[in-house]
């Protein structure tokens, strides 16, 4: 069985990974990243919440890292920060939402531990896009609710999303 080597925060921070990666207790942990389907529902979703109207509300940003403690930082998908936004290089004030899209090799129990951690950190709600089923799981608390249709709120805020217009981009391949 392969170890790993333990890796200092310190030169986590300090090291440009492409993609960038998450940082766990030492361990650094590759993303899914790179397919079409993931690229697309990654770029509607910042421009749905990107609108002029929205802007008055929330930031948008996609892949930053966020502290979830002194050993863990997750890179979400795409992030969503308050009006106004704390200018951190590294976000440590829980955002509003992360969001994140999953691809076919994503393995859901990885991905309930980051789930826990942005939900743990503060964050309001973690977002999980499936393309391949055209649903979003939105996790708040101990509570998780599927929609594959009608429209997303962005918590604390007037901002909405259509859950048919983030999927429409498959559409328009």
């Amino acid at each position: 069985m392969a170890t790993s080597a333990v890796v200092p925060v310190s030169e986590y921070l300090r090291t440009v990974y492409r993609p960038d990666c998450d940082y766990v207790d030492g361990e650094i942990q590759e993303r899914n990243l790179g397919e079409l389907d993931h690229s697309y529902i990654q770029a509607r979703l910042l421009d749905l919440l990107r609108t002029p109207a929205n802007k008055l509300h929330i930031q948008a940003i996609p892949e930053v890292r966020v502290q979830i403690s002194p050993t863990r930082f997750r890179v979400p998908d795409v992030c969503v920060l308050k009006i106004p936004v704390n200018r951190e290089q590294v976000i440590r004030t829980p955002p509003l939402l992360c969001i994140e899209i999953l691809s076919p090799e994503d393995r859901m129990s990885r991905f309930r531990e980051r789930i826990r951690d942005c939900l743990d950190m503060g964050v309001r709600e973690v977002w999980t896009v499936d393309p391949g089923s055209r649903s979003v799981l939105v996790y708040a608390g101990s509570k998780a609710v599927e929609t594959a249709s009608g429209t997303l709120m962005v918590p604390e805020t007037p901002v909405e999303i259509s859950v048919t217009e983030i999927f429409s981009a498959l559409d328009e391949k």
